[in-house]
């Protein structure tokens, strides 16, 4: 009779129903969790099965209530949690339908016992070693926008230490909920792992370590939960770290967002303001004017390009650091391109007057060759902020160059035609509006040194794009009076008679102003 209790004992154990939810409140029954009967207790089964009596389960042996988890100190935890249960955030647990608490079975030691995960539950493991004596009382509940929620069991205390919000949020010690736990709840939590972690930044001995695994762009989310909650150790710990390290640009701009929407103690938030906007506001039209003349002055072809190249996307219309003209000084940029035409004419000058045969030194290639170069990424810049037309003036007037011109070696005196390309071509594509006397000024002045220049030009082009020179030559050309027009196209018909190829080709340009002049002149006087 003895194995017919025993069995049916077990057979109604097994038939309890269990609960899960996702708290910690209790050990569940178990079969492997009932107390092993004493000798009497089966003697007395077995004497129940022999008088035939219907068999019943002998009541269980008394035992002494533990503290539920969330109130018990830390340093009864050790027997107290099943080694069947896996402590990880994406795990529940097992309770009793009644929700009473369950025995705990003193079998379990803390070496059998698995390890306790600190995450979302924070300080478990540690408060047994380092909070001795102080139990985790409090279950924080956080609930995002989003749905997802995080539960946090913690010791009151050290929260509310930390949090000036919390500590005004938190009941008092009467009110209890389960075993004896404080709760609070925060709900509408726009950043949930945010929170979290800024919580846990609580309970760590060493925030900068935390920060070096965490990086930049998490500190920023921590930063801004700790703004909220009023944890000022955190706010300290998280600007000294941004402060210290790079960012990146997405970085930056959560920063910029966060202290226009935040206020923080200038004492400590000072070094990071430092590194987002001048403390002194620096005029820069200045630092413009500063880093072409650098350019302009370099005597490193190399380094002048990749330089140009730089101020290129600095100023430019679709560039993310230029949303607008202000920092652009139009009198300033003149000043340098004024600068650089005294400097071809001296370099041309000098070459005049010099008593040596060869003019061809490589010196004064070069130095001419830099000038050239400097005033067509002048001439760029203005064209593309709208500013090229004082240029165009500039450049028809300078009588000197034009003189000088004819006299110079032709090894380098093309280099002014390659501005004066430049210019045309922008005139012939329409993006500068000049008048009529400025634009017959310029034909009248470098037409014909374009004409003498242009074989040197295609076999040394530096980038520049004949077949577009030809057209917007020709475009430009057909924008003069008509009467003008046919004195230049007359003079280029002989140089392309006689030089062929080493002459631009403007046979279209030709045929129109000889349609517009002649054919349909004609048929008009017909009618």
């Amino acid at each position: 009779m003895a194995d017919a209790a025993h069995h049916l004992r077990r057979r109604s154990s097994a038939a309890l129903p269990r609960g899960w939810c996702c708290s910690f409140s209790a050990t569940p029954q178990s079969p492997d969790h009932h107390r092993p009967l004493s000798a009497a207790s089966a003697a007395g089964g077995e004497g129940v099965g022999g008088g035939g009596a219907r068999g019943k389960l002998p009541p269980k042996s008394p035992s002494v209530s533990l503290p539920s988890f969330q109130s018990s100190p830390s340093s009864r935890l050790a027997g107290f949690i099943d080694p069947r249960r896996i402590l990880s955030p994406g795990r529940v647990s097992p309770i009793d339908p009644d929700g009473s608490p369950a025995v705990a079975t003193g079998a379990n030691s803390e070496e059998d016992a698995p390890p306790r995960p600190s995450v979302p539950f924070v300080a478990v493991r540690e408060e047994r070693e380092e909070e001795e004596g102080r139990g985790l009382d409090l279950k924080l509940c956080l609930r995002g926008r989003d749905g997802r929620s995080v539960a946090m069991e913690l010791v009151s205390a050290v929260l509310c230490e930390s949090s000036a919000f919390f500590a005004a949020m938190a009941p008092p010690p009467e009110a209890t909920v389960g075993g004896g736990s404080k709760r609070i709840e925060v709900d509408g939590v726009e950043n949930v792992e945010a929170f979290k972690e800024t919580v846990e930044l609580m309970f760590e001995a060493d925030p900068m370590r935390w920060f070096v695994r965490a990086g930049v762009s998490r500190a920023i989310g921590v930063l801004e939960v700790s703004s909220s909650i009023m944890f000022d150790r955190g706010i300290k710990s998280c600007l000294e770290y941004i402060e210290a390290v790079p960012w990146n640009e997405n970085e930056e701009e959560k920063l910029k967002n966060l202290f226009a929407r935040c206020t923080f103690d200038e004492a400590v938030s000072k070094d990071v303001l430092a590194r987002l906007k001048p403390q002194c506001q620096s005029i820069s039209d200045d630092v413009t004017v500063h880093l072409i003349q650098s350019v302009t002055s370099s005597t490193n072809t190399g380094a002048r390009k990749e330089m140009q190249s730089l101020v290129n996307g600095l100023l430019s219309r679709s560039s993310v650091y230029q949303k607008d003209l202000s920092g652009l000084n139009k009198g300033s940029l003149y000043q340098i391109c004024c600068s650089c035409l005294n400097s071809l004419v001296e370099h041309f000058t000098e070459d005049l007057c010099s008593d040596k045969i060869v003019r061809d030194s490589k010196p004064m290639i070069e130095r001419v060759s830099k000038q050239t170069e400097n005033l067509n990424w002048l001439f760029d810049i203005l064209v593309n902020n709208d500013m090229a037309e004082e240029f165009v003036e500039l450049w028809a007037k300078q009588e000197d160059l034009i003189s000088m011109h004819g006299q110079a070696s032709a090894m380098f005196r093309y280099e002014l035609s390659r501005i004066s390309a430049n210019v045309f071509i922008v005139l012939g594509k329409g993006k500068v509006q000049c008048p009529s006397d400025l634009r017959s000024q310029l034909f009248y002045g470098w037409f014909r040194p374009m004409l003498m220049d242009f074989g040197w030009l295609q076999r040394c082009s530096k980038g520049l794009d004949m077949r577009m020179l030809e057209e917007n030559l020709g475009q430009a050309l057909l924008t003069l009076p008509l009467q003008q027009q046919q004195s230049l196209f007359e003079e280029w018909f002989q140089c392309f008679a006689s030089r062929g190829t080493e002459c631009p080709n403007l046979s279209r340009a030709f045929q129109v102003w000889w349609r517009r002049s002649f054919v349909r002149s004609s048929l008009e006087s017909r009618r």
